[in-house]
Parts: C-alpha cells; structure tokens; sequence
C-alpha cells in the first residue's frame, strides 16, 4: 500500500509538470550570443576591456556620395560573414556636389544604414567625416547628433577629419579639439580617430605636439603601398616611440591616386609591418570605379553575395587577406 501512496505521487507529479519545462531542459545548452568588446586607448595599443591587444581588419566603403548604392546592411553582412572584415568605414563626403553639405539628411541616411547594420552583425564601424578641408560647424553638429544617436554602442568609432589637404597641425588640433569636445558632450568612452596634415602622412608631427585633457584617442595613418614606402613606416616608427596610439583607416596596395599597378612587395612589407605593431587597418574602397582600388567592377551586385568575377584583382587578394589573416 505504502508503495502504492509513492509510486501515486511520482505519477502526479510527471503529469503536473510544465511541458515548456521539460522541452527546455531537453534541449542542448546554446551558445552565448556575442556581446561586442568595448575598446579602449592603452598606451599607444588599441585594447579590449582586458586589456588585450585587439587588431580590426576591413573595409571602407567609397564616398557615400558616389557609390550610395552599397551602403545597406546586405552589404554589411557579406563583407562580414564571406570576408571576414571585423570593421567597416562608412566614408561620409562632406564638400563634394551632392555630399552632406547639399544633402545633409540624406547623407544621413546613407550613413546610418551602414552604422545600423555594423551594430545588428556585431562588428565595429568608423562613421568618418571624409573630408580634405575644415569645415568646423557642419562637423559639430553632424558630430553631436551621430554620438548622441550610437555614442551607447561600443560598435562605433568616430573618425573626425578622413585627411587633412593644407591644413598645418596646429589648426588641425584646434579643429579636432572642438569636434572631440562635443563627441565627449555625448559619448565619453568611445574612440576617436583624429587626422593629420598632407593626407595623414605627419603623424610624426602630431607626434611631437599630441592633444592631451582625453582619453581613446588614436591618430590615422593613410598609406598606397605602390606610392608610401620605407620612409613613411619610418616617419610612424617615430610616432609610436613617442608613445602616439596609430590607426591604418585607409589604405591600399597600388599608387596613392587609387590607380596603377597593385605593389604586392610593398603591401606586403606593410602588413607585415602593422601586424608587427598591432595596428588596426581597413582597405580602400567598396565601389565600382574605373580604378585599381575600386574592388568591384560596375556589374557587382549592390549588396551581395559578391562572385569571382564581380570583384577585381584587388578584391580579391583583399578578401583572401581578410579570410586568412
């Protein structure tokens, strides 16, 4: 009888049992989702929040202006997933016919579709102001509105000034002084990439007069393998001895007109050069231009997959690059 009473009450209580219960303990553990690394400045290394090394490789996409087609999240998606970029650069033309100052909110727009979709695949984005002269009020505002709308993502990163032209250092830093102020308003954690005179090439010169009162700042770098050589890794040897944190924003493999013959020897020498040191780098461009640096050719898709003969000599040595770093 007693026997009975147990086996009764085990009966009931299997019966009693919430179904969704038993569903979910049969069902085998997943995997955490990926929750995105905050980074920050160490010294002149760009660090994840335990303090390790972290190396962003991708792409930036061409003038928003000229090449709006490939600024949607399919396109993001396949230079992450078939790439294997872990950063993308969402290139904002400023001065030019048709850029963000003629069409600011459609610029925008462009802008944000990039910046949207970086966050939802879990890769880090550059919202970069790409620009060759100051323009210090329409970058304040564009600024104070892109921290306020993504400055809680630790996906963004702002790149305030793409290459200064004619501009000497000490308006440079006053420049970026204002646009950093009022990203800090805002955000005051997330990097900022700050420019230097004659196309990113006088990083030596920041080097030796750098902003100081903030913190996750980092200086780009420009570089075309086919054209920037020995002594210009030799001018950013001098940077990073003087402790300047650097950032490879953009670059390529041919002449710095983004024309001419690919340079695999010196490409090489670079990469191997920004490994060595650590340093995060993304290539030049997603666009269909008529160019060497152009990785598509105008019949590619605008967002993807992209095939073997949609993509040109560049984009190709480039994904494989990207794929197997």
């Amino acid at each position: 009888m007693y026997r009975l009473l147990i086996l009764g009450l085990l009966m009931l209580t299997a019966c009693s049992a919430d179904p969704a219960d038993q569903s979910k303990a049969a069902e085998p553990d997943k995997p955490e989702p990926l929750i995105m690394k905050a980074l920050h400045v160490s010294g002149s290394q760009l660090v994840d929040e335990q303090e390790k090394p972290v190396v962003l490789r991708g792409i930036s996409f061409g003038w928003h202006n000229w090449w709006p087609r490939f600024y949607n999240a399919d396109a993001v998606s396949h230079l992450k997933n078939d790439w294997n970029a872990s950063v993308v650069r969402a290139a904002m033309g400023v001065e030019p016919e048709g850029a963000y100052i003629d069409r600011p909110d459609w610029s925008k727009e462009r802008i944000e579709a990039v910046v949207e979709a970086a966050i939802s695949e879990d890769i880090y984005v550059i919202i970069d102001w790409h620009s060759h002269h100051i323009n210090l009020e329409e970058a304040k505002t564009f600024f104070a509105e892109m921290a306020r709308k993504y400055g809680h993502h630790p996906h963004v990163i702002y790149e305030i000034f793409n290459e200064p032209v004619d501009d000497s250092w000490e308006a440079v830093k006053a420049y970026s002084e204002e646009i950093i102020k009022v990203i800090r308003a805002e955000d005051p954690d997330n990097v900022i990439l700050v420019g230097s005179p004659h196309w990113d090439q006088d990083i030596h010169i920041a080097a030796d007069n750098p902003i100081l009162g903030y913190d996750n700042l980092m200086y780009t770098l420009h570089f075309y393998a086919g054209t920037h050589k020995k002594s210009l890794r030799d001018r950013a040897d001098y940077a990073l001895a003087k402790g300047l944190p650097l950032f490879v924003s953009e670059c390529a493999s041919m002449e710095a007109s983004g024309d001419g013959k690919i340079d695999r020897a010196s490409w090489d020498a670079w990469l191997k050069w920004m490994e060595q040191h650590k340093i995060s780098w993304l290539a030049w461009s997603v666009s269909d231009k008529d160019e060497t640096c152009s990785i598509f050719l105008p019949a590619a898709s605008s967002g993807g997959p992209w095939q073997d003969q949609e993509i040109k000599e560049w984009g190709l040595m480039l994904r494989e690059y990207l794929k197997n770093p």
